[in-house]
Order: structure tokens, then C-alpha cells, then sequence
């Protein structure tokens, strides 16, 4: 079954529908035309566009944290990401959440990356966790030490990330592993 509240595109074709037979109402009973009835399609589409703007799914509320990281690391934001960080964060290198912004703020105090560019999302919700498994195409700047250093002008680095659900219905990440980096298997000791 689709969730209408993910996507309007259910209801916009329950509008065609209600449309259709509105007008083959109104011409099997010609006598009770109302002008009223030509906007119950109407009201139907509008209703999908409402629902999909006004009420934000888990899922959709995932992409956005999803999008909110990337572009935070994009942009050297530490803050915006400790924004998303839950207070109890763990992974295999970082006990803390505060390790993790002390080693986030030690990488991305010099100029690192241009841009990133998500080409694999992969979502399982099983409320209250989630697990995202994201491939993402890192530019980095050509004054990084990486891109001197290495002549890598970007790198594919494949993350899972563990969200958690908190009493005001925010997802926040919990822990972040390393995958792969350039389709080679890796962890955060590696790097």
C-alpha cells in the first residue's frame, strides 16, 4: 500500500478518477449538474500536495538529516553537524560524541572538500532505529592536503550510519562506520 503521505501521486490518480466519474455523472443525469461537482477532483489534488507537504515521514525526515550532513560537511560547518550528532555517539573510534566533534573540527579546520554528491541511499527504518547505508562521491579542494598529496581530486566513500528516533520525533545519528573508500573495504582505524 503507498503512504500518501510520502508521495501525492496516489492521490493525484484517485483525482483522475473522481474526475472521470464526475463526468460521466454528469452526463448519465444532466438535470443534476452542480458546479460544485467539478471541484471534488480538484480538492482531491489539492488534498495530495497538502498531505505530502504538511505532514514529514520518518523516511522523508531521514533524507533530510541525510542532506543536512552532507552539505554541513560540504561546507566545514561543525556545529550544524553536532546538530545532528545524538549526546550518546559511539562508533569503533570515537567513544564520545565529543571526541568526534574534537576530531571533526581537526580535520575540517583547513579547507577539505569542494563538494559532495550522495549516488547511493539505502534506508531500513525499524522504529526506533534506523539504518542508513549512504555512497557519496566526495570533491575535494585543490588546497587539501589530500588533493596535493595524493593527486585524489575526489574519492567514493561508503558510509553506514545509525540514527536513532528521540522523544521530539528527530532522528539524530548515533554512530557512523566506515565502509569502503574507493570500493576498498576500510574502518576508522584505517584512516
Amino acid at each position: 500500500m503507498f503512504n500518501f503521505f510520502e508521495q501525492p501521486w496516489t492521490l493525484l490518480g484517485a483525482a483522475v478518477l473522481v474526475l472521470f466519474g464526475v463526468l460521466t455523472f454528469r452526463s448519465i443525469f444532466p438535470e443534476k449538474r452542480r458546479w460544485w461537482q467539478l471541484m471534488l477532483p480538484a480538492l482531491v489534488a489539492l488534498a495530495a500536495f497538502g498531505l505530502d507537504l504538511l505532514v514529514q515521514t520518518d523516511l522523508e525526515k531521514i533524507r533530510a538529516l541525510v542532506k543536512t550532513g552532507a552539505k554541513a560537511v560540504e561546507e566545514e560547518n561543525c556545529n550544524a553537524i553536532a546538530q545532528i550528532i545524538s549526546d550518546n555517539y559511539r562508533d569503533s573510534y570515537h567513544n564520545t560524541k565529543t571526541e568526534l566533534m574534537s576530531h571533526c573540527r581537526l580535520k575540517l579546520s583547513q579547507a577539505l572538500i569542494e563538494k559532495n554528491r550522495k549516488i547511493g541511499l539505502l534506508i531500513e527504518i525499524s522504529s526506533p532505529n534506523a539504518t542508513v547505508t549512504l555512497t557519496i562521491i566526495t570533491h575535494f579542494d585543490k588546497q587539501s592536503d589530500i588533493y596535493k598529496e595524493f593527486f585524489k581530486p575526489f574519492m567514493i566513500i561508503k558510509t553506514r550510519l545509525y540514527l536513532q528516533k528521540q522523544r521530539d520525533k528527530r532522528w539524530l545519528l548515533r554512530r557512523v562506520e566506515l565502509l569502503e573508500l574507493d570500493k576498498q573495504p576500510t574502518n576508522w582505524q584505517q584512516i
